[in-house]
């Protein structure tokens, strides 16, 4: 965000939140991978701007994941794409800590998670112009009219992931709910710092692994929609 006013940032994170609270039971296996790995994989949200390079051991392509769920598709993206790096926002600490028991299960060294509000991440610890992808699947759609207000995809939220992007990078949103697909493509699309890859609803790109959100919506006869934008100025 261009506007770095205190009041300014507290009353955002006020108003629009990435996350509603359901915290949910945890597996014995899900506490202690949070034991054992948070030392190595876990980022703590600070004041400072992380510096990815030192935080992947490397400078690669890196990616955020808001919302990851409970991880398998996370893991699977790090798995297939090795030479990626991957940082993943989830709040619920069940879902952190079912990604982190596929991060030692299959051994993957280009993770790191964070379980903090996104918004909070991204002002206080993501640097302008250093991601090079942002992938949101299947966010909160809030369907009812009148909680549309909470949807996670506003303007004001677009520009910030905006800002963190490096020139032609990506924001990708994908959706079973149809109303709020025509609600992201038209946030999206009135922001004048990117441009539609596809025109309207994209292909499914091919690093994008099926999920049960996915699954579910398909079964409840629901469409799938994938929307991906471009940092073009």
């Amino acid at each position: 965000m261009t506007d770095t006013d205190p009041k300014h940032q507290s009353k955002y994170q006020r108003s629009i939140r990435s996350f509603v609270k359901r915290e949910g039971k945890m597996t014995t296996g899900q506490i202690n991978a949070i034991e054992q790995l948070w030392p190595s994989y876990g980022v703590d949200l600070t004041n400072q701007k992380l510096d990815l390079a030192s935080l992947f051991a490397r400078d690669a392509f890196t990616v955020l994941e808001i919302g990851f769920g409970n991880g398998l598709s996370l893991a699977e993206m790090a798995e297939r794409f090795p030479q990626q790096n991957f940082l993943g926002v989830e709040v619920h600490r069940p879902g952190v800590g079912s990604l982190l028991v596929q991060v030692k299960k299959q051994e993957l060294l280009n993770v790191r998670v964070s379980q903090e509000d996104a918004v909070e991440v991204l002002n206080q610890q993501i640097a302008d112009s250093c991601l090079d992808r942002v992938q949101i699947f299947f966010p909160d759609p809030w369907h009812k009219k009148r909680h549309h207000k909470r949807r996670l995809i506003q303007a004001e939220f677009v520009s910030m992931l905006v800002s963190k992007l490096k020139h032609n990078g990506v924001i990708h949103v994908a959706t079973d709910w149809e109303n709020y697909a025509e609600h992201i493509l038209e946030v999206l699309s009135a922001d004048q710092a990117l441009e539609n890859t596809a025109g309207g609803y994209a292909e499914k790109p091919e690093y994008r692994p099926d999920t049960k959100y996915e699954a579910r919506g398909i079964r409840l006869g629901h469409g799938v929609w994938d929307l991906v934008f471009r940092k073009s100025n």
